[in-house]
């Protein structure tokens, strides 16, 4: 055994969280400062610096382009014939913040992310524990680089925990549940297509979704359908629907 990781594991003033995360991820950690980070929610958070917290969140955003692109990757190989429609759906149902949420349970995030006790109801009901899980994605990465972080999402994440086949049968419309929802709230809900951003394809639908009058969702897709689902998803995350 090297002999950092002997440190890390048996000497270091951190060896009992090392051991926890070991467990976990299946590897010892080398920055053990970007883990806590990872599981540090913004509740818990204090400013470092000209207002910006020391929380999960810029790794979160990291950690949902990597995830994004590994699962794009195995979907592209497992589907050879399937067009960019499916493989965007799929993609969607697998990285939706519901099922990042169970992922994050079933991992046993809840004894790990650090939060404000006092949010306790909200964030449970919340997206909490899959953010935690795409700050982790991006906390690996940065520790490991974009191979390792690919390698670990496959074999300890995607092959056993995600049955892809079962979610590719599940029918999940956002924007009947979205439309379903604000109708229930007396709200009135607009999908706006709206003008690309200059040097965008012509071919690229972009859509919001404005809840009165408020944007709660946006998608780019080649397809205005898709667009819409995409766009109906990011609203109902952010609305906790």
């Amino acid at each position: 055994m090297p002999v950092i990781r002997f440190y890390k594991l048996y000497l270091s003033p951190g060896r009992k969280y090392v051991k926890t995360l070991r467990n976990l991820l299946g590897f010892v950690p080398g920055n053990l400062s970007l883990y806590r980070l990872a599981f540090r929610h913004k509740s818990a958070a204090q400013n470092v610096k000209k207002g910006v917290k020391n929380s999960n969140e810029r790794l979160e955003f990291l950690g949902d382009a990597v995830l994004g692109s590994v699962v794009a990757e195995v979907l592209f190989k497992m589907y050879p014939f399937k067009d960019e429609g499916f493989l965007t759906e799929l993609r969607s149902k697998i990285v939706n913040r519901a099922n990042l949420n169970q992922l994050g349970r079933k991992l046993g995030f809840e004894n790990l992310v650090e939060y404000d006790n006092r949010m306790i109801g909200a964030t449970r009901q919340g997206s909490l524990l899959g953010d935690a899980f795409e700050a982790l994605i991006g906390a690996v990465y940065l520790d490991k680089g974009y191979d390792f972080t690919k390698n670990f999402l496959i074999t300890r994440i995607i092959k056993p925990h995600i049955d892809i086949h079962t979610l590719e049968l599940t029918e999940t419309n956002f924007k009947s549940k979205l439309i379903e929802w604000c109708q229930r709230h007396g709200k009135d809900v607009i999908f706006e297509h709206i003008t690309n951003n200059e040097g965008e394809s012509n071919k690229l639908f972009t859509i919001n979704v404005n809840i009165d009058g408020e944007t709660m969702g946006m998608g780019k897709e080649f397809s205005k359908k898709y667009a819409e689902k995409l766009a109906a998803e990011k609203a109902c995350t952010a609305l906790g629907i």
